[in-house]
């Protein structure tokens, strides 16, 4: 875990709606999209983002690319803000 490009992935709200939207269902990138209100080209810079820092896992399933939170991440994070 790079906590420097987790913590910066964090540190947009637009990151932060996303993750709350994700929160224990998968969505596909035009829901969120439409639902945010943002480009399809912004969305895709802010899941890219996202992505690269573990924050969210991606899955094909037929046609369709769906967005999930990885809890794994969250859970070493968990972790490392309790020792403070």
């Amino acid at each position: 875990m790079s906590l420097n490009g987790t913590l910066k992935a964090l540190s947009d709200p637009i990151r932060r709606n996303i993750l709350t939207m994700l929160k224990g269902k998968k969505m596909i990138a035009g829901d969120i999209a439409e639902e945010l209100g943002i480009s399809p080209a912004s969305l895709s810079y802010h899941l890219n983002l996202l992505k690269k820092n573990d924050l969210v896992i991606e899955s094909k399933e037929k046609n369709y690319v769906y967005y999930e939170l990885n809890t794994t991440l969250f859970d070493e994070l968990i972790m490392w803000l309790k020792q403070f």
